[in-house]
């Protein structure tokens, strides 16, 4: 076959080895004009990149590219050519024993505790997606039909998912990346997509007390499990519980902040059905303190506590860090614009303890508007490199107080990504004296 690989980033290089395994005729079409290819790879670079792809007989869409640019550089039948790595892993897939994860935050929190609870329990587990290993990688782990899969799956791979796993997991939804689709009502579609094609055989749990998540998972034919209420797990005064048994005290887990029960319950609930090994499962949620980048302590220096929380993007993830400790804050918000409203944060930092706001990239001002609105005040611009803004931070804190980066935004403008974002800060802080 004659296969277009759009977009050569890790899923594109995981893609181009997949198929070129196999013979067929690779062009890796990327607009970057500087990017290195392997040897002998037919390339089209640069701004035109997505142009005159009818010729293909296959097209590997990386996550990052959505379908209507590719349709509307092309003509419409170019959409039945369209595929994806996530795709073409859920096609051919070794074992039907596979969970996958959506949601706006919590994906690799949720995925990573599923994973680890599964482990323990003795089973032999393969975790990948958006979480760092393209899943067509996961084959070099020799997958057999008895192991588990957990993908976590965001929309940018869900939109036009043609499969769905055994079990799907659906987090909180709160509006999100309206700068990549057409609207809300698109972004929800494309997470409903992980439900669209389960039987009635499989499984759809869902975050209960929201009302997007529970009409997502509301397009599965197979049997639909709640978590945060019966008979899902939920927190009954103050004990993780499922089906009746206790798991664990919420102050046992490991996991910093309220808003991480809800994973722990999503997690608990997605894997009730395969294992009800309480020992392992307890063993997991008091040990396991969370992914890099999510309210990660850095450091302590004169009595001031540093958190880096750069993978919360949202205002909705700033919120949760924010409500996640109980001591004054300085909080660094900002960053550039994904189509969000602040109005809620603003009002809960109007409302909370935080002791000083330092703002950040393009969409401070729209923040300090909302930051006025609701009549707070202690607000300070950063600067517009790391350096500055860790020192103004820290200018304006006080001895107990904690320094929170969880900007509520996308990086972009000041940083290549979050974790560009979050390492600048980690070394900014670590230079503090």
């Amino acid at each position: 076959m004659n296969i277009a690989i759009l977009g050569f980033g890790s899923q594109g290089q995981s893609a181009y080895e997949y198929w070129s395994s196999d013979g067929h005729v690779m062009t890796i079409c990327d607009q970057n004009e500087q990017l290195q290819v392997p040897s002998g790879a037919d390339t089209q670079l640069g701004p035109e990149y997505l142009t005159d792809l009818d010729r293909f007989d296959l097209i590997i869409r990386s996550p990052s590219i959505h379908p209507r640019e590719i349709v509307t550089a092309n003509t419409p039948g170019t959409l039945s050519k369209i595929t994806s790595v996530t795709n073409e892993f859920l096609r051919i897939c070794p074992t039907s024993k596979v969970i996958g994860v959506t949601g706006t935050k919590g994906k690799g929190t949720t995925s990573s505790l599923v994973a680890k609870i599964l482990e323990a329990a003795g089973e032999r587990v393969h975790l990948g997606g958006n979480i760092g290993i393209p899943p067509l990688e996961l084959l070099k782990n020799d997958i057999t039909e008895n192991d588990w899969v957990v993908l976590e799956l965001a929309n940018f791979q869900t939109i036009d998912l043609q499969y769905s796993p055994m079990v799907a997991v659906c987090l909180m939804v709160v509006p999100e990346h309206l700068n990549w689709h057409t609207d809300l009502a698109e972004y929800y579609q494309a997470k409903s997509q992980l439900f669209v094609n389960q039987t009635a055989e499989n499984v759809a749990i869902y975050y209960a007390p929201n009302s997007n998540s529970r009409s997502i998972a509301s397009h599965s034919a197979g049997q639909k499990i709640p978590y945060y209420e019966a008979p899902g797990a939920h927190v009954e005064n103050d004990i993780i519980t499922i089906n009746g048994q206790p798991i664990c005290h919420t102050q046992e887990i490991k996991l910093l902040g309220a808003h991480n029960w809800q994973n722990v319950c999503a997690a608990i609930t997605a894997v009730w059905g395969i294992t009800q090994n309480v020992e392992a499962i307890r063993s997991v949620l008091t040990t396991f303190g969370g992914l890099e980048h999510r309210l990660e302590f850095v450091r302590e220096l004169h009595k001031i506590r540093y958190y880096d929380d750069s993978f919360g993007t949202t205002p909705e993830t700033a919120i949760v860090a924010i409500e996640a400790f109980h001591q004054p804050k300085v909080v660094i918000l900002g960053g550039s614009d994904k189509g969000a409203s602040y109005d809620d944060l603003a009002n809960v930092v109007a409302g909370s303890n935080v002791r000083c706001v330092v703002l950040i990239g393009e969409t401070a001002e729209a923040i300090k508007i909302d930051l006025l609105a609701e009549g707070y005040t202690n607000i300070v611009m950063g600067g517009d490199n790391m350096n500055e803004i860790v020192k103004v931070a820290k200018h304006h804190a006080k001895h107990g107080d904690i320094v929170l980066l969880s900007t509520g935004c996308a990086s972009f403008g000041l940083f290549k990504n979050y974790e560009d974002r979050a390492e600048q800060f980690i070394t900014a802080v670590k230079a503090l004296s």
